[in-house]
């Protein structure tokens, strides 16, 4: 049987380059698969829209991604300690884990020897957080951790593009309530 990546997707317009890198691999006989937590998004509207953008691209790359049920009170709970935390702090870096705790059970689950994310893709994640934080995680659950930092050699700006090629919704804020702005 064929490996298996499963990849961390925290929004459609981040995972448009990993998938269409990964799917590349795929075609070499390593599968994959997508894993979109969302219980970190506020406010549940937001959560519905990144959600149906998440299936619409699923679709279109013709992969699989297993959808968690929206359950904020229990990512509530968990960042309410660091709630006056700055973004980028510790705050962020809880979320980082609890998003790839999920995605690497789920990928346990469906046999995956390796978990990458879509955080990486974003300008404003602090890859070197993510990776520690993947590495801990992937550690944990016996797969390994593809730490690729997919905003690299222009990723961003292809993943900007191919958003707007393939009319997804892009958000204008992480997705936690912490990081709603404040002139919404």
């Amino acid at each position: 049987m064929a490996s298996l990546t499963m990849l961390h997707i925290c929004c459609a317009p981040d995972a448009t380059v990993p998938l269409a890198e990964l799917a590349q691999s795929a075609a070499s006989g390593r599968r994959l698969a997508g894993y979109f937590y969302g219980s970190n998004i506020h406010p549940r509207e937001e959560y519905l829209r990144r959600a149906e953008a998440v299936a619409l691209l699923a679709r279109r790359m013709g992969v699989t991604v297993a959808m968690r049920p929206y359950s904020p009170d229990e990512w509530l709970a968990r960042a309410a300690p660091l709630a006056d935390e700055h973004e980028g702090g510790k705050r962020c870096e809880l979320c980082f884990t609890v998003q790839l705790e999920a995605a690497a059970v789920e990928g346990v689950r469906c046999g995956a020897d390796a978990l990458c994310s879509s955080l990486s893709t974003s300008p404003h994640k602090d890859v070197k957080m993510l990776s520690r934080v993947g590495e801990q995680v992937s550690r944990e659950h016996g797969i390994a951790w593809d730490g690729r930092v997919w905003r690299k050699n222009g990723g961003f700006v292809r993943s900007v593009a191919l958003s707007r090629d393939l009319g997804l919704y892009r958000q204008n804020y992480c997705g936690c309530v912490y990081s709603i702005p404040k002139s919404r």
